[in-house]
Formats: structure tokens, sequence, C-alpha cells
């Protein structure tokens, strides 16, 4: 299908009332004679979505005060709730952590576990798991509890405001 060359008489006339809208000019350039039937521009904002930055195993997150990070990050704040994923298949795992995340969230629980053990799969999956849109504004932070303990991951989850 070929394009047509030059613009439409709906393109002429919204330059032409745009055009009378400019106070310089180009030398040699004149306004184009606006007409009386000018269509009206209707400008939709779409709600923009502020999407929190992707969370990283022990990076220390943008608003968390450094003396609360340092309590997470070295396991002082003890976990409420425990996930344990031992013998779960990546997709039960998946849905369990899903489920699991939005309770604790719900009972307002600052500070859960999840246990994926030492198997690289489901411990590869789950940062990938806890930046899913779904989940990712419920997260604050997300730790190791020890640094020897890789197969353990606690998670601080934002206050309900």
């Amino acid at each position: 299908m070929a394009r047509a060359k030059g613009l439409t008489a709906a393109d002429l006339k919204l330059w032409a009332a745009y055009s009378q809208t400019l106070t310089r000019l180009m030398p040699g350039k004149t306004r184009l004679p606006v007409e009386a039937e000018v269509p009206a521009v209707v400008v939709v904002s779409a709600p923009v979505a502020v999407v929190a930055p992707p969370v990283g195993v022990d990076a220390a997150p943008g608003g968390l005060d450094k003396s609360t990070w340092k309590k997470f990050a070295s396991g002082k704040i003890r976990a409420a709730q425990t996930l344990d994923l031992h013998g779960h298949t990546a997709a039960r795992a998946h849905h369990a952590v899903i489920h699991f995340l939005e309770r604790a969230y719900a009972e307002q629980t600052r500070c859960v576990e999840i246990i994926t053990g030492k198997g690289e799969v489901l411990a590869r999956e789950l940062p990938h798991w806890l930046n899913a849109p779904s989940l990712r504004p419920l997260i604050l932070a997300v730790a190791h509890p020890h640094a020897a303990n890789t197969g353990s991951v606690r998670i601080l989850l934002r206050r309900i405001r």
C-alpha cells in the first residue's frame, strides 16, 4: 500500500491553526490562513505508573535508612513468617511465593524469609519472581540472612500506607 505524499486537508488546517500561535517566523515565510473549521485537538493524559527500580539481593535500596539496612542485612531483624520451598517444582514454588508475599503484606508483616535451598533453579528464579510487576511494589529490600547461607532470602516488606 503506497502512502500519499503531502499533508491531508485536516493536517493543513491543524498546521494553520498551530502556525497562528507562533510569534516569530523565519525570514520569507508567511502564515497560512486559518479556516473556520479547525479540528479540536484533544490531549488525553494517561495516568503514569510509578515503577520501582528492580530489587537486588544484598543491595541497599533507596528509601531505607542506613541503620535499618544494617540490621536487616546482618539478620538482626527476625523473620515473622517463613516459606520453605524444598521439594517444590518451579511452577509450584512461583505460585507459593506470590501467595505467601501477598498474604504477608496484607497481614502487615514486616520481614519474611523464603528458603529456596542451595539448588540453583529456585535460587536463580526467585529474584526474577520478586521483580515481577505484581510483587515488586510490596518489597522494600532483599538480603541473605548470612553470607554463608545463600539458600535462604529475607525480604523486608513495605508498610501499607
